[in-house]
């Protein structure tokens, strides 16, 4: 078995593929619309889905915010520079909700970002994205 995907429901399908593809880098693999069921789908990632995990984006049709919950906690990239990203992130129009720094109670660098529909996503250095946070 492998991770697939994982789905996040969108606002709006373009400026949530924007964010990811213009902002965060990933490639826009394939899209797909369900005319019957009213949703439409844009999977992106870092590279093929045959050889790694992408997110699906969900338009449903006429729904344009979503409550997030609080079961959801968040979606974690490895970068090279945890700082340099969140530069290039917040000169992209992204938001930077909290800066490069060592996770409480341990050493590992992280920040965290945010897309247009509020989902989190951490940013961890990639020497240290194998190790527990609490080091």
């Amino acid at each position: 078995m492998r991770l697939l995907h994982t789905m996040l429901r969108v606002g709006d399908l373009q400026r949530s593929t924007d964010f990811y593809t213009k902002v965060l880098g990933m490639n826009l693999l394939r899209t797909s619309e369900n005319t019957e069921y009213k949703y439409s789908l844009a999977f992106v990632g870092y590279g093929d889905e045959s050889k790694g995990a992408v997110i699906e984006l969900t338009y449903n049709w006429g729904v344009n915010h979503y409550d997030l919950g609080t079961a959801f906690g968040h979606i974690a990239l490895g970068v090279d520079d945890v700082a340099a990203t969140c530069e290039q992130i917040r000169k992209a129009g992204g938001k930077v909700t909290r800066e490069a720094g060592p996770v409480k109670g341990g050493t590992t660098v992280i920040a965290f970002v945010e897309d247009p529909d509020g989902y989190k996503i951490e940013l961890i250095e990639n020497k240290q994205a194998s190790r527990a946070l609490g080091h």
